[in-house]
């Protein structure tokens, strides 16, 4: 029987299972625990494994080797990172002084992983933290009328990829071909179009609301809140509608049926999430792992060096 204890106590939050021994590898407690891990995961949504010997990226390699034989590669990508194996990538490259918002992975697309792995080898010397966020209690907080909109109404996301501005169309969809582009979007339910030599756009309509396959329960799960243009900020946002109109922006969100999401709305959306968040320190050779759905998450602004890695595994296709 595995032995764990509640990283917060007295309110949700992750599981927290220690190692007994200084130097334990991980990948045993796994291999020796794998479904009753898989049970604690259903039940909590989250683990945090700690002091355990997880000290660099073929460690962590190893140990989603070990929770999964199922692992997605990051395609149709929304944020830069690089690959480091090929099972673990970097967490987003982002300027570190900016906060990346709480979100569920993948949550714009058809097909997302249902377990989202990411592991500390070098906390930052100041903040950087990983916040999640239950999504029972962002759905709760959110209202069953906004639920209700989103889950009809659905989501669609509108990208220009224009040089200079965002990511190139060669790094979301991790090819210099043209044909490709045309395989994947045709494959995956992506309208494109090219509107002119350079300029690539495209829209892809996702759910706005989705029913966890194990649990039962629905929660709220799209990405509006960072594809809408009011995710810059006002003035960023009023100067990239002034540069390239409402119509070509580098991203944007809006209702499926072509209705604007309102911003009253957004904030909502992002005060249920902030709501929500519950934030702990990093420690090196710390191993997080997400139910997908059932947990968000983001990145505190941080100064110094910091070296977080991640993994997507376990896919699922609504």
């Amino acid at each position: 029987m595995l032995n764990y204890t509640s990283l917060f106590e007295g309110r949700t939050g992750p599981a927290l299972v220690s190692a007994k021994g200084a130097g334990a590898p991980l990948t045993e407690t796994i291999s020796l625990n794998l479904q009753s891990l898989k049970d604690i995961l259903v039940e909590h949504g989250a683990i945090l494994f700690r002091n355990f010997s997880v000290a660099s990226a073929d460690d962590f390699h190893a140990v989603v080797s070990a929770l999964s034989n199922d692992h997605l590669k990051y395609e149709y990508r929304s944020t830069p990172r690089s690959e480091v194996t090929d099972r673990v990538v970097t967490s987003t490259s982002y300027p570190a002084a900016l906060e990346i918002p709480l979100h569920n992975e993948n949550a714009y697309h058809h097909q997302w992983p249902l377990t989202v792995a990411f592991c500390c080898l070098e906390p930052a010397a100041q903040g950087g933290e990983t916040p999640i966020a239950c999504m029972r209690e962002v759905t709760a907080h959110i209202g069953q009328a906004l639920m209700e909109k989103f889950e009809q109404r659905r989501v669609e996301y509108i990208r220009h990829y224009h040089e200079g501005v965002d990511l190139s169309w060669q790094s979301v969809f991790q090819t210099d071909s043209r044909d490709k582009v045309r395989a994947y979007c045709e494959a995956n339910q992506i309208r494109y179009e090219w509107l002119d030599d350079k300029l690539l756009r495209t829209s892809g309509i996702a759910q706005g609301v989705a029913r966890h396959p194990m649990t039962g329960e629905k929660v709220f799960f799209n990405q509006a809140h960072l594809f809408h243009v009011s995710s810059l900020g006002p003035m960023n946002a009023e100067a990239m509608i002034g540069m390239y109109g409402l119509n070509r922006l580098p991203r944007h969100a809006r209702f499926s049926d072509g209705g604007e999401i309102s911003d009253a709305e957004l904030r909502h959306i992002s005060a249920a999430f902030k709501q929500s968040a519950i934030t702990f320190a990093w420690q090196k050779g710390d191993v997080l792992v997400l139910d997908n759905m059932a947990y968000a998450h983001g990145r505190r602004p941080f100064k110094g060096k910091r070296t977080v890695l991640a993994a997507l595994m376990d896919t699922y296709a609504a």
